[in-house]
């Protein structure tokens, strides 16, 4: 199982970016998918999560700015930023709760993270 990040980039304050996260692989399953993202000298954090029918769990710093969803048919999860600042800067990785044949209580697995830089 892969998670490949797209759509990172640089953007001024109060832009937009579409992040998107495709799985692909043995997939049988996904049951959560999230974002989370760390930020320079900082922890990893949660940004948004969302089951596999539709419920969210985003952090505070997202609501009213930031809209998660996903396409289970195409195995993508997306997360809508808008009027980002630039305390938003940092590494955005997401994550895909997978059942495969071999392992149906699931797993966690990570993409490989795509960098949002947003300037003042």
């Amino acid at each position: 199982v892969q998670l490949q990040a797209f759509g990172g980039g640089l953007v001024q304050a109060g832009g937009s970016l579409r992040l998107s996260c495709v799985a692909s692989g043995s997939i049988v399953s996904i049951g959560l998918m999230g974002w989370y993202r760390q930020a320079p000298g900082k922890q990893r954090e949660l940004v948004a999560v969302i089951t596999s029918d539709g419920y969210i769990n985003d952090a505070d710093s997202a609501k009213g700015r930031f809209t998660i969803s996903r396409d289970n048919a195409k195995n993508t999860i997306y997360l809508q930023m808008n009027s980002l600042k630039p305390e938003d800067t940092a590494v955005y990785y997401c994550l895909s709760r997978v059942r495969t044949a071999s392992n149906m209580d699931g797993k966690n697995y990570w993409g490989q993270g795509t960098l949002v830089t947003v300037s003042s």
